[in-house]
């Protein structure tokens, strides 16, 4: 079953995953896209799962690890990567995302709930 991958945004327009991606040279990049490719497909056995998280490892020097979420069952969000030599840091960041991609998940649905509650301005007020 086809998963829809998006990468994380943070409030400030910053994307972590694209910084670290855009870093790379040409063979890791075709590595990234070819384990990227693989979870758009739904092949998530590379995936280990810890803490509320994910990590695709790749298996190829230096240990590339995309740290990844999955939102439900068609959808995971990328937060970055790294290597081996920084993992544990590299974990905690993306629970740091995963933690504020939870709290803004929050709030736009208090405000979803918000708007329905008064009416949308493209609906009928009551």
């Amino acid at each position: 079953m086809p998963i829809l991958v998006e990468k994380y945004t943070r409030l400030d327009g910053a994307n972590p995953y694209k910084s670290w991606f855009d870093a790379r040279d040409t063979r890791a990049a075709t590595k990234i896209v070819t384990a990227k490719f693989r979870l758009e497909q739904g092949n998530t056995s590379s995936v280990k799962c810890f803490d509320g998280i994910g990590e695709y490892v790749i298996d190829w020097v230096p240990g590339y690890r995309i740290h990844l979420a999955k939102d439900n069952d068609v959808l995971i969000v990328l937060f970055g990567g790294g290597t081996t030599r920084a993992q544990q840091k590299d974990i905690e960041q993306a629970k740091a995302y995963m933690s504020s991609t939870s709290h803004e998940k929050k709030l736009w649905v208090l405000s979803i709930d918000w708007v329905n509650e008064r009416g949308s301005k493209y609906g009928t007020h009551s």
